[in-house]
Parts: structure tokens; C-alpha cells; sequence
């Protein structure tokens, strides 16, 4: 059963009239007149004001995502999980339809106030006081009835029917006068701002009332024209809605001292004509309007979920999802939503949970609009909305949403953030495959990107930078081994940027295009399994100069010009040294520092230390060592190792060599000891191979210079001879660092 099975039957009407009567609801008619005498005519303007910070911005959001691309059944979770992903989508959409299933609940207890004179009446004539419960557990099963057996269908007729009652009883309301309105000088000018205090205590209670401004939404995968209806019925809803408290505020502050306004919970009554039978009905139209508008909209939403397999069980989405044959009704999510709603009914007192369903209704909130402000800042040729909202009131009404949030209380918004927090952690868990934030992210992280890139362009041109490495790593053995990589990655992790090009020889064609993308997918599945710090791609060049041509030419990843080479070869199998070396002119023309890995077949232990040997004609590369084998040890493989630098020099110059090296450590700061600063003096017959062979034998890492000149006379040879060490980088600065 998939949500385009539902058959489409719904127009604009519904989705107005059940937004609007959820709007006009219980709140409307039992909290204002408290709210004007706590807070005065002013505060409860700017209380109205600010809620709709929050309404209005999601009613355009929602409206332009609408017009963007279908929204099928689950309406607010479906447009939320379509753009976040499904595992985002459904931590959120859990916790939206617990919160529209619990607000059957307030409702249909809200829907009780409306037998006051008849619970009085009991009370003062039997003497018995009857529990709310001998109203709301029956009108909760009738309702129940009505929804299992007709469905949406009846749920909509009703919903005419009621909107009727509640625009009769408010047009007698707006009729009516007080003895108090005859003496009264309240006017605009008079009006007043009081009790500052209570501003955001009266506003959590005011706003659950402008939540109902999308709960037409929820009808998506009924209506024929959800492009359409949703902007048309939402926005109607929200901003009539919104005209109408202002009218509603500014009669009850005219008509009703603040005495009386505390006192009487159903104050609308004293002032409406005929006020004693009209509000309490209107205020059950009210109620059980906004029940049906959430009884029909919590088990789309639950269905919704289940068809995208948000439950861990099978079993469970397969009959969750099913709907009734004949006309496509949510039948098995309603019957959960009518016993959510039954257990909270029977428990009678909501008013706590109440506050925490403003929470997660404001999560939605500001998850909407949040999506139409990443649409608009991701700028995607696909987002194309007929209706368009603007990027500023959407960026304001998702700041406002999660600002309010900790407003009305920081405890449950914390609670409400944990909860959804560890949510997400389950489902993540059960649902591995279904990652990511899909491209709603990335086309944003494009913008910035590019914005930042050009910004770090012209700051580049301006000043100087410190030195921090932005390296290039060349090679075709990625299949065959990974200590390349792995380098990359240890200098990346935390101080550097780093680019691994996978090279795959050839010219560029079709098949070698196709080739490339399937290895680059099988290099990012590999590396995913560590923490991964590197970008990876692939180049296709016939030739190893040619591609290290194309790949010093890139821009750096991070904004900055890419400043070092890194090669690799096999220590047991060195034929690839020489077309390395044939290249040392080309890479060292762009300013490149210059590093050659030889990799061991023996496992790198990061416990037995890192080893820097500098000699005395070697001081151009002495600093970048001493530099990259810091940033090396600065990744976690490393957390636990040493830096060890040894010095080969003639005897004479020890001491003076041993000061230097000892200030160095000191002034910059190197977390090196100076009992791990060791000077070798030179032997005519021992060469410095032979020394490095017996000292770095156990090394985790072995980091030796080389120059240029040298490699000129001894090409190949001059990396070979190292058969007792495990992995040795080579290095050739391209210009002597200054460590600060």
C-alpha cells in the first residue's frame, strides 16, 4: 500500500477549515481572557505578534515547498524527510505524530470546559463531584467510532458543520456588551503592558492555539491538488486567523475588567449575546473540531512513517502502512492514534505534556523553515517553487522557533533535544544504509564553499600566511596498499589539508570515465571504515608526468594553493622510483615540497616512536621534519608516541648544534623532551645509512632529508639501503620553515 494509493478526493476547503477551527480552538476560548488580565491588552499583542514570528515564515515555507514538488501523504514529515533525509525525517516525524496524537487528547479534555454549568449544576444539587472523564472517555470512543468507520470523509462534513457553530458563536461574541464596556475608557491609547514578568509563562500557555495553522497540512496525500490547496488553505488560515485575536483581545480588554477576566475561565460567555448557551458551544465546536482535524492527521503521518520502514520491525510497518480497500483509509494508524489519545483522555491532565508537544511542534517549525532558507542559500536549478517565500523571513522564523523554544522552558527544550537526540542515535542504528542529509546540504555547503573560496582568494593576495601543509598524493597502487593514504591522512587530520588522487592510466574516454567513478566509489566504501580527513579522487592521464602536471595545477581543497607532493613506492619492489625521480623538476618548478614514502610490508607501530634524522649539510629540510613529524603525531594512531630527532654531525660542532636544537624545542613550543634529542657525531668509515639503519630500526616512522644535488648524482640509490627500517619518508623542503 503506498501513500499515492489514497484516493485524492480533497480540495482547498479542508485543509482551511481544518487549519482555521484548530487556530479558533480551546485555547482561543478559555486562555485569552486570563492571558488579557495577566498581561494586558499590549502583551498579549506582542505575545500574538511573536507566535506568529514563528506561524507565519513556516505557513510560506511550507506553502513553497508545496509548489516545489508534490508533497504526498505525511505532509509536514513528508516534505521534512524528503529534504533531510529519511532518518532525520522520521526522529522528527515520531515526535510530530506523538504530538498530534496527544493533541486529540488536550482537545477532547478541552472539549469538557464546554459542560461546566452542567458539572456546577451536579455539584450544587447532588453534591457529587463528577471527574472530567464522564464526558471525555465517551465523546473520546464516539469520536474513535466516527473515524475508524467513516473516515476523512465524515471527519471533513463534521468539520463544515462545526466551523459554522464556531463562526456563529464568535460573531455573537464580537455582538455582545458589558456593563463594564458602558463606563470604560479602555482604548488603544489606554491600553496597557503589565505583568513583564509572566510574558513568556502566559505565551506557553497561549501557544499551542497558533500550532493549528498546519494541520490541514497533514491531509497532503487526499488532496487533488496539494500544489495548491496547502499555500492557499494554510496561509488563508494563518494570517485570518491571526485578525482574528487581534479582534478577540481587543473585546475582551474593552468589555471585561482584569478582575473578571482572572475569574472566569469561560469570560467570552458574560459578554457574547446570549453568551450562557452560545460559547460553550462554541467552544465544544471549537474542541471537537480541532480533535477531528488531529485524528485525521496523526495516522497519515504514522502511515507515512511506517511505509518508509521507519519502525525496526517489518511486520510492524507492513501493517501500520495498510489501508482500508475501499477508500484508502489509514485504518490500523487511526486505531493506534485513537488508543494514544483514549490513554492520555483517561488520564485526564495534559497540561504538562501539552508543554512538551509545543516543543516538538516547534522542532517541525523551525525544521521547515529551516529547509526553505537551505533551498533558497543552496540556489539548486531543481528548486523551483510557484510560490515563493523569502529567505530572510524563513532564516527568522527558524532563529525565533528555536529561541522561543528555550524560552518557554529550558528544561523541556533540553529534554525535547536529548530525546530526539537519542531517537536519531536508535534509528540511525537500525537503519545504517539510509545516510545522509541528502543534497539540501550539499547544494549549501556548495555556496559556502564557493563564497569562502573566493573570499580566501583575496585574503591570500593580501597578507601573508603561516606555514601549514595542503599536500597531493599521486598514486596507482591504492588497491594494493594503503600507507600512502594513511600518511595523507595522519597530516590531515588536524593541522593540514590533504588530496589523494587515485591515477588511472589511459586517455580520457568513456571507459576510463566509467572506470574511475567505479574505483573511486570502491576507495571511498574502503576508507569510510576510518576516521577519514582526506578528499579522494581519480585522474586519468597516459602517462605519470602528465598527471602529476594536472594534479599540481589544482586548487587546494581548503582555499589554499596546494604546497606539497607526496609519492610512494614499494620498498621490496622499487621499479616506480625512477619515473618518480624523473619528475623532481616538474614538481619542484611550483614551489612544491617534495616527499617520498617507501613503504614497508612490516606493520607501522605507532608505539615505537617517530624518528627524525637531520645531518649537517641537510638544514633546509631540518625544520619541515621536525614540522610534519609534530603534525604526525598529532593524529590519534599517534596519541601515544614519541618524537625522537637525531643529529649527525661532526664532533666539534655537538655542543653548539645540541643548544640550538634545545632552544628550538623550547621556543616553538614542540612537545619534544630533550632526552629524545640525540647528537651522533660522525665516523669516516660508518655511513649515515648505517647509522639510521641502527638507530630507527624499531621505529614506528622513519623522516629523512635529502637534496636535490644528491639525488641528481645518486637518483635511485639514494633511497635504497634502508632494509632494516619499516616506513621512511623522504623529504625535500622547497624552502627552510620557520618554526615560531
Amino acid at each position: 500500500m503506498s501513500i499515492q494509493a489514497t484516493k485524492q478526493k480533497f480540495g482547498t476547503a479542508p485543509v482551511f477549515f481544518t487549519a482555521i477551527s484548530t487556530i479558533l480552538g480551546a485555547i482561543l476560548f478559555l486562555r485569552f481572557g486570563y492571558a488579557v488580565g495577566s498581561v494586558g491588552f499590549w502583551g498579549v499583542i506582542g505575545i500574538i505578534l511573536l507566535g506568529h514570528l514563528v506561524t507565519i515564515p513556516t505557513a510560506l515555507a511550507i506553502s513553497e515547498l508545496a509548489t516545489n514538488k508534490r508533497v504526498e501523504g505525511g505532509g509536514e514529515y513528508f516534505i521534512i524527510s524528503r529534504s533531510f533525509g529519511l532518518n532525520i525525517g522520521a526522529t522528527i516525524g515520531f515526535a510530530l505524530f506523538l504530538s498530534q496524537a496527544i493533541s486529540v487528547a488536550f482537545y477532547v479534555i478541552a472539549f469538557t470546559e464546554a459542560f461546566e454549568p452542567f458539572f456546577s449544576w451536579v455539584q450544587n444539587n447532588m453534591g457529587l463531584s463528577l471527574p472530567r472523564q464522564v464526558i471525555s472517555v465517551p465523546a473520546m470512543l464516539i469520536l474513535s467510532f466516527l473515524i475508524l468507520k467513516k473516515g476523512a470523509n465524515l471527519g471533513v462534513k463534521a468539520l463544515y458543520f462545526v466551523v459554522a457553530i464556531l463562526f456563529i458563536s464568535l460573531v455573537l461574541f464580537f455582538l455582545g456588551s458589558t456593563e463594564y464596556s458602558a463606563t470604560s475608557d479602555f482604548s488603544l491609547w489606554t491600553a496597557q503592558f503589565k505583568g513583564s514578568g509572566k510574558f513568556f509563562i502566559v505565551f506557553a500557555i497561549i501557544f499551542p492555539a497558533f500550532t493549528g495553522m498546519t494541520a490541514g497540512v497533514g491531509l497532503s496525500g487526499d488532496l487533488k491538488n496539494p500544489s495548491k490547496s496547502i499555500p492557499l488553505g494554510t496561509t488563508a488560515a494563518t494570517l485570518i486567523g491571526m485578525i482574528i485575536y487581534f479582534f478577540v483581545v481587543y473585546k475582551l480588554a474593552g468589555f471585561a475588567s482584569s478582575e473578571d477576566l482572572l475569574e472566569h475561565q469561560l469570560i467570552m460567555s458574560k459578554i457574547a449575546l446570549g453568551g450562557s448557551i452560545v460559547i460553550p458551544l462554541g467552544l465544544a465546536a471549537s474542541t471537537i473540531s480541532s480533535a477531528i482535524g488531529s485524528v485525521m492527521v496523526a495516522p497519515r503521518t504514522l502511515q507515512a512513517l511506517s511505509i518508509d520502514k521507519s519502525f525496526p520491525s517489518k511486520s510492524v510497518n507492513n501493517w501500520l502502512s495498510r489501508g482500508r480497500q475501499k477508500d484508502g483509509e489509514p485504518i490500523n494508524a487511526s486505531l493506534i492514534t485513537c488508543i494514544i489519545a483514549m490513554v492520555f483522555v483517561v488520564l485526564g491532565d495534559v497540561n504538562v505534556v501539552a508543554e512538551i508537544i509545543s516543543m516538538f511542534f516547534m522542532v517541525t517549525y523551525g525544521s521547515l523553515c529551516l529547509i526553505s532558507f537551505l533551498n533558497h542559500f543552496g540556489a539548486s536549478p531543481s528548486y523551483r517553487p510557484s510560490f515563493n517565500s523569502k529567505w530572510a523571513l524563513s532564516l527568522l522564523g527558524f532563529l525565533t522557533s528555536i529561541w522561543v523554544m528555550f524560552k518557554i522552558n529550558t528544561l523541556y527544550a533540553f529534554s525535547a533535544v536529548i530525546a530526539m537526540s537519542l531517537l536519531y542515535l536508535f534509528i540511525n542504528h537500525y537503519h545504517k544504509k539510509r545516510n545522509g542529509l541528502e543534497s539540501i546540504f550539499l547544494n549549501s555547503l556548495y555556496q559556502l564553499n564557493r563564497n569562502m573560496q573566493v573570499f580566501l582568494q583575496k585574503a591570500g593576495k593580501k597578507k601573508s600566511r603561516e606555514w601549514r601543509p595542503s599536500a597531493i598524493c599521486i598514486s596507482r597502487d591504492s588497491f594494493k596498499r594503503d600507507n600512502a593514504f594513511k600518511l595523507l591522512n595522519w597530516i590531515s587530520y588536524k593541522y593540514g589539508f590533504g588530496t589523494y588522487l587515485h591515477r588511472i592510466e589511459g586517455y580520457y574516454s568513456k571507459s576510463t570515465y566509467k572506470q574511475s567513478q567505479e574505483e573511486l566509489s570502491r576507495l571511498i566504501e574502503s576508507f569510510d571504515k576510518i576516521e577519514n580527513h582526506v578528499y579522494v579522487d581519480t585522474i586519468i592521464s597516459p602517462s605519470y608526468t602528465s598527471a602529476i602536471a594536472q594534479a599540481i595545477q589544482l586548487p587546494g581543497i581548503a582555499g589554499m594553493e596546494n604546497n606539497m607532493v607526496i609519492f610512494e613506492f614499494d620498498k621490496e619492489n622499487p621499479e616506480s622510483l625512477d619515473s618518480i625521480i624523473e619528475n623532481y623538476a616538474l614538481a619542484r618548478s611550483g614551489n612544491f615540497d617534495f616527499c617520498i614514502l617507501g613503504s614497508s610490508s612490516l606493520p607501522i607501530n605507532p608505539k615505537n616512536n617517530i624518528h627524525v634524522w637531520i645531518r649537517s649539510s641537510d638544514t633546509d629540510n631540518a625544520n619541515l621534519m621536525i614540522l610534519l613529524s609534530f603534525i604526525i603525531s598529532g593524529h590519534p594512531d599517534w596519541n601515544k608516541t614519541d618524537i625522537k630527532i637525531f643529529n649527525i654531525c661532526k664532533k666539534e660542532q655537538a655542543n653548539q648544534i645540541r643548544q640550538e636544537l634545545d632552544e628550538l624545542v623550547v621556543s616553538g613550543r614542540l612537545p619534544i623532551m630533550n632526552s629524545n634529542i640525540e647528537i651522533i657525531h660522525e665516523q669516516e668509515n660508518v655511513s649515515s645509512r648505517e647509522l639510521i639503519n641502527q638507530y630507527s630500526a624499531e621505529a614506528g616512522l622513519t623522516l629523512i632529508g635529502f637534496r636535490g644535488e644528491t639525488l641528481k648524482h645518486e637518483k635511485s640509490e639514494l633511497f635504497k639501503g634502508y632494509k632494516a627500517l619499516g616506513n621512511v619518508l623522504f623529504i625535500n623542503a622547497n624552502s627552510q620553515k620557520t618554526i615560531e
